[in-house]
């Protein structure tokens, strides 16, 4: 069993940024940009309710407060002004996803954050803090061994592990940085094969040839990449073929 995540409602104004619509068709939990990274009120809401109708999870996908550079440059900030500004996001999303019938049921970081909080235990506190504080249902997605994941599971809140098909590895179990070469695989067989290996054999191939286990229970696709549709479409069909079936993980 395998949830597919993705990161979704990342457009701002005018602006837009994938196929939401196309990829809720695909995915069992939406990952939704909170405003401080993409994201406006009206893309979360319809990005929400769209969500809604089809029956995928909603996430929270808190981030730097960075829209110019997308929420991908690592910055220092206060804990405690770093906790509320997760707890802002969070309580942003849910509210507006519980007008349409649903509700935010995980957060993920995104980002430069999320690859902070894998290994800074101030940084990771601090997003940890403003789950708990919120609701300490709530589980934390992440890379399986995370500092934060470590953090979050100290203060009693579930923790869920993802893998990501279309990143590359480095032997530490770490994603390469995307400034690499190499860093994102685009190439459709290359990914499934990934995926199908992670969900069945819970293992992926590093950039230096040597395997690394990853137990996970979902799987992320990114949504802002060419091709972000036919892509996670080929990904599902390739878990079905396998027998693997994919389900949300709350």
């Amino acid at each position: 069993m395998i949830d597919l995540n993705a990161d979704l409602g990342e457009g701002y104004g005018i602006w837009t940024l994938g196929d939401d619509l196309a990829l809720l068709d695909v995915v069992t939990s939406a990952n939704v940009a909170c405003g401080f990274h993409a994201g406006d009120p009206l893309t979360i809401r319809r990005t929400c309710a769209a969500a809604v109708e089809r029956g995928v999870r909603i996430g929270a996908q808190v981030s730097y407060r960075d829209l110019a550079g997308f929420g991908r440059r690592e910055m220092e900030v206060d804990p405690e002004e770093l906790c509320a500004e997760v707890l802002y996001q969070l309580a942003a999303v849910d509210g507006v996803a519980r007008t349409v019938g649903g509700r935010v049921s995980y957060v993920k970081p995104h980002g430069a954050l999320y690859n902070r909080v894998c290994r800074d235990p101030e940084q990771a506190e601090a997003v940890v803090a403003a789950v708990v504080g919120y609701d300490g249902s709530l589980p934390v997605l992440g890379l399986p061994g995370s500092v934060v994941h470590r953090v979050a599971a100290g203060r009693g809140l579930p923790v869920v592990s993802e893998a990501f098909a279309d990143r590359a590895y480095t032997p530490a179990g770490t994603l390469v940085p995307r400034r690499e070469a190499g860093a994102v695989i685009h190439d459709p067989e290359t990914v499934v094969a990934r995926a199908v290996r992670m969900a069945t054999a819970r293992t992926v191939t590093a950039a230096d040839g040597s395997e690394v286990p990853v137990d996970v229970r979902s799987i992320c696709v990114h949504g802002d990449t060419p091709g972000a549709v036919r892509l996670a479409r080929a990904v599902r069909d390739g878990l079905d073929r396998a027998g693997v079936s994919v389900e949300a993980f709350t």
